[in-house]
């Protein structure tokens, strides 16, 4: 069987998920994981923490106020002009569109509390995420930002060919994480991806590898801490905060960076921005 023949077969129409409860709706995309050849074997995904998933809208670019939105049911942030999924508050400001557009793919590279501010955004307003290859994925952390660990699916050993599980997972998670290892996905197999992720109006960030076309690509850094001290104390004290800066360039945008500090305020880390800077209209991205 071809990978072409797998991915139709492992792929769940949308009217499959209609009238399943959720438990029925994760037993059926488990079993079409499980179904998924590679190398000519067949690779099984084991999911430590199942997560209920929905249909999610097929076209990504409708127009969100045209339809009846059940804040229990979905998570979409309207907007102007496309549905997105949440982000952390301060972190709208930085992009197009305020949130992770649905149906397209992003990048996320740098410092890991931008990965789980993101994760800990759609979990938090009731979305499902997948997170894929990140065996040390920060849920502490991840709780501190205000996610839900019932939202929350980890797959941290996805076998031979994790962007085949993170394309049949698109099914039916809101936001798929994928962590590639290093690697570098072909072009094709990529837009593939995109336009699986496009029909079924969820959301794919990459991280640890090279993904062409991708619609945003997030760069994040840390640039100082709070709290550890200055002159003879530095490095004593308690940290109470991060400052962290986040370059964001996009196919539809000019490329921003702004800062942030994260602060712990009443048992959650909150972000909060710091200033934004000015950046040139034209800069070379690197991918």
């Amino acid at each position: 069987m071809s990978v072409s023949e797998a991915a139709a077969q492992a792929s769940v129409p949308p009217d499959a998920l209609d009238g399943l409860s959720l438990p029925e709706r994760v037993a059926l995309l488990r079993s079409r994981m499980a179904a998924v050849p590679s190398r000519g074997e067949t690779a099984s995904v084991r999911i430590e923490n199942s997560a209920p998933v929905r249909p999610r809208p097929t076209d990504p670019d409708s127009d969100p106020e045209s339809d009846v939105v059940d804040s229990s049911e979905q998570v979409s942030v309207p907007t102007r002009r496309r549905p997105v999924l949440p982000v952390p508050s301060a972190l709208m400001e930085v992009l197009p569109h305020g949130g992770l557009v649905r149906g397209t793919v992003a990048s996320v590279s740098g410092a890991g509390s931008l990965l789980i501010g993101l994760v800990a955004a759609v979990t938090g307003a009731g979305g499902h995420v997948a997170v894929i290859g990140q065996p040390r994925f920060g849920l502490l952390a991840a709780v501190e930002m205000g996610a839900q660990l019932s939202k929350l699916a980890l797959i941290p050993d996805p076998g031979p060919d994790p962007v085949e599980v993170a394309a049949i997972l698109l099914d039916g998670v809101d936001l798929v994480v994928l962590g590639l290892g290093g690697l570098s996905v072909p072009p094709t197999r990529a837009r593939a991806v995109v336009a699986r992720a496009r029909s079924k109006g969820s959301t794919l960030v990459v991280t640890d590898g090279h993904w062409d076309g991708a619609e945003l690509r997030l760069d994040a850094s840390v640039h100082g801490y709070d709290g550890l001290g200055t002159g003879r104390e530095l490095g004593r004290g308690r940290l109470r905060g991060v400052r962290l800066s986040v370059c964001a360039r996009g196919k539809a945008m000019r490329p921003r960076t702004v800062r942030f500090d994260l602060r712990a305020e009443n048992g959650r880390i909150e972000w909060h921005a710091e200033q934004q800077e000015s950046n040139p209209l034209s800069i070379a991205v690197s991918t």
